[in-house]
């Protein structure tokens, strides 16, 4: 079976700046790669969440990883819908902002034209090309909010992406209702089944009433992610996305999920199980812990 493991962030600040985890405080950020990807096979990259990727940062991240290595791009904000900061993109689409809209905190989909919105996914996949030549991209991961509900709409929306983005793509819903009742479930998974994309398995606070639902959409392709157990925090407003996810698993906890890992190898050629606790070193310590226990089993 083949089940990589590694964390959400190599990058976040209490990593780099609050643990002695890398070598060097002082190292650059193409040394930092070098060194996670020394100890991890796959890396998911959070920060195009935040600012959309560039050909040049990605063929970065091709220059600086060895052969072999995965990694994993959160799609942009403006993409799944969450608020999205207008200094984040670039000027000509800045300029283009409905007049109603122009001097909002945040920017949504909405406040765009269409072909101004389909200009940004165009940019985007654009910029994977360099991982997918260099064949390090794993999948976009499309993580939708809250509010992103199983309605009509949305359900056409998750076509729209496939029509959008050639390449592997995983899906993880913050609404509970997209996997609430068996009939939801169905819907659901059968959708994603007919795109080809993947459901995102995710072990979360009970506070947030996501379910750990550990069936495959997709052969070629199964993701988990762990969230931590905090229920405090996770409606939390947090300093940062990591204070959000501040959550140490314990071995007993980690142990779970070796059998579950397992029979999700069983039915889908690779599984990435990734760390979101990036907390400080809790990420990169989870991760290496589950690994020596998959490696052991």
């Amino acid at each position: 079976m083949t089940v990589l493991v590694g964390t959400c962030s190599w990058t976040d600040r209490t990593l780099v700046s609050g643990t002695n985890w890398y070598p060097k405080k002082s190292m650059s950020a193409a040394d930092r790669l070098r060194f996670y990807a020394e100890h991890y096979p796959i890396a998911e990259a959070d920060s195009t969440f935040y600012f959309p990727p560039t050909q040049e940062l990605t063929r970065r991240w091709v220059e600086n990883s060895p052969p072999g290595f995965t990694m994993n791009v959160k799609a942009f904000s403006l993409l799944t819908g969450h608020p999205t900061r207008p200094e984040a993109l670039w000027p000509d689409i800045r300029a283009a902002i409905k007049e109603p809209f122009v001097d909002k905190r945040n920017v949504y989909p909405d406040h765009l034209p269409e072909d101004a919105v389909d200009e940004v996914w165009r940019r985007f996949a654009i910029a994977l090309e360099p991982l997918r030549e260099g064949a390090k991209l794993g999948a976009v991961l499309m993580q939708y909010p809250p509010w992103f509900t199983p309605r009509r709409d949305n359900r056409l929306q998750l076509r729209r992406v496939r029509e959008l983005l050639d390449v592997a793509v995983c899906v993880e819903f913050r609404s509970p209702l997209w996997l609430g009742s068996d009939d939801d479930r169905d819907l659901t998974e059968g959708l994603l089944r007919e795109l080809g994309m993947s459901l995102v398995v995710v072990d979360a606070p009970p506070a947030s009433g996501l379910a750990t639902v550990l069936d495959v959409t997709d052969a070629e392709l199964a993701v988990v992610r762990f969230h931590g157990r905090a229920d405090d925090s996770w409606n939390a407003k947090a300093p940062s996305a990591a204070e959000r996810f501040r959550y140490l698993y314990d071995d007993d906890e980690l142990r779970q999920w070796v059998p579950r890992l397992q029979s999700l190898a069983a039915r889908a050629k690779t599984v990435h199980a990734l760390m979101n606790n990036c907390y400080q070193d809790y990420g990169v310590r989870n991760a290496a812990r589950l690994a020596e226990m998959l490696a052991a089993a």
